[in-house]
């Protein structure tokens, strides 16, 4: 029986490169997204469902089982990326959409994951708070604050079903995000992450696209 994998924000970008990833290692792909993805739409063989993580009442739709899921949902926030100049309305936009959001259908997806199973969360480097060098305060703040919810799952709910839990840096990614000067291919990126999310084996970890470590 394949494999079945679940990714979170498929539509497009790094989310979409998983998609197409895993369906060609011979997985079972569902992928949601927030509005219709053309380009989600027009990979065959993966299944399609509706969902946004900052609106807990379209949780309901994943039904199933899985061996993986990747919450792969995230922005960068506000454009000045200052908690001098930030607001109210834009901290609670980057914190429920890149930490509390994802943190709380994590959650409601471990009953879906299989004993063994893994829970992967799409982070970045910018969270580490021993590599930071400042700046990009909200989009790291929110970062940093996904990584800790992160391990209180592993700890708290994952580790009794066995199910490993991932923190993944996806490195600098040629996405809408990442831009065009970014140094590595969304490919490259997807294929390195498919390799660390098939050799999880227990507990909880943050790391790249390529397995290393990360400082937390």
């Amino acid at each position: 029986m394949s494999k079945h994998i679940l990714i979170i924000s498929a539509s497009r970008g790094i989310g979409l490169g998983l998609a197409k990833e895993f369906k060609a290692r011979g997985w079972d792909v569902t992928g949601t997204e927030r509005s219709e993805s053309e380009e989600l739409h027009a990979v065959e063989g993966i299944t399609i469902e509706r969902l946004d993580v900052t609106d807990a009442s379209t949780f309901g739709a994943i039904e199933g089982e899985f061996d993986a899921v990747i919450v792969n949902a995230g922005i960068t926030g506000a454009k000045h990326q200052s908690s001098e100049q930030a607001t109210a309305e834009e901290v609670a936009e980057v914190m429920m959409t890149n930490a509390f959001g994802p943190v709380h259908l994590g959650k409601k997806l471990l009953p879906h994951i299989r004993q063994g199973g893994s829970l992967s969360f799409m982070s970045s480097l910018m969270g580490s708070i021993e590599d930071s060098s400042g700046g990009f305060d909200l989009y790291r703040t929110s970062k940093t604050a996904q990584n800790m919810l992160a391990k209180g799952i592993a700890e708290q709910e994952a580790k009794e079903r066995g199910v490993t839990v991932l923190s993944l840096h996806p490195g600098w990614v040629q996405t809408d995000m990442g831009g065009p000067n970014a140094k590595i291919t969304v490919e490259e990126s997807a294929k390195g992450l498919a390799d660390v999310v098939e050799n999880a084996r227990g507990g909880y970890a943050f790391v790249d696209y390529t397995g290393k470590t990360l400082p937390f």
